[in-house]
């Protein structure tokens, strides 16, 4: 018998709300397209590293997924009485300005061990010209002490939409990609028996390999999940 999904999984009703608004925003403004989304676990800790081109990412990467998700918000947003009610509503997890302070990779952690799922976006910040960046080791560190698997994600449209560049969204089709799932058990194994200089490298390459597994995602090789 499978085992209830942790409330780290399921949506509340504020969430709810906002996965429809989104989904309802992405479809008819953006004519969004949505790829291989059943690729992303419904139950069990998983990861989901996606490029990163524009706000519009992070809701974008969960509204194609019929699961809650956890996401990262700036801890100093939570000071706000209103504000910190609707992101722990939408299960925002606060990081530093950086994102990678020991509380917020303990709460993440958290968060995974509770059997949820996270957005992470190997490159740390948005791209300035539309090109993918190079990962940063964060990410690796992050996969090497939990247990998650790892789902790469390519957005598609969501620059030249609502880029740096980009005062207002403009309606220009977004389309969103999940690939198959990575579990560097090996990577896992190493490291939990090497050297601090073995360690930090372990972690590079594992955020390497995530870079280049969202890189060789395409927008429309494979059939649309949903998204009409």
């Amino acid at each position: 018998m499978n085992a209830r999904p942790h409330p780290e999984q399921r949506m509340n009703l504020v969430y709810f709300l906002g996965w429809t608004f989104f989904r309802t925003v992405y479809r008819f403004y953006f004519r969004w397209r949505v790829y291989n989304a059943e690729r992303v676990p419904l139950r069990g800790p998983v990861i989901l590293a996606s490029n990163h081109a524009s706000f519009l990412d992070p809701p974008l990467v969960g509204a194609g997924v019929k699961r809650g998700i956890n996401y990262l918000a700036r801890d100093s947003l939570f000071r706000y009485p209103g504000v910190g009610w609707l992101l722990r509503k939408w299960n925002s997890v606060p990081v530093d300005r950086e994102g990678g302070g020991a509380a917020g990779l303990k709460a993440i952690l958290e968060r995974l061990l509770a059997g949820g799922a996270i957005i992470l976006f190997p490159e740390g910040t948005r791209t300035r010209d539309g090109r993918l960046q190079a990962a940063r080791s964060g990410i690796g560190l992050t996969v090497i002490k939990s247990t998650a698997a790892v789902v790469p994600v390519r957005v598609f449209g969501t620059y030249e939409a609502y880029g740096r560049h980009v005062t207002f969204p403009r309606p220009r089709r977004i389309i969103v990609k999940y690939g198959r799932a990575m579990l560097f058990e090996r990577q896992r194994s190493e490291a939990a028996a090497c050297s601090k200089a073995r360690l930090k490298a372990i972690y590079q390459e594992v955020a390497d390999d995530i870079m280049a597994a969202i890189s060789k995602l395409e927008p429309c090789e494979d059939k649309e999940s949903f998204g009409e």
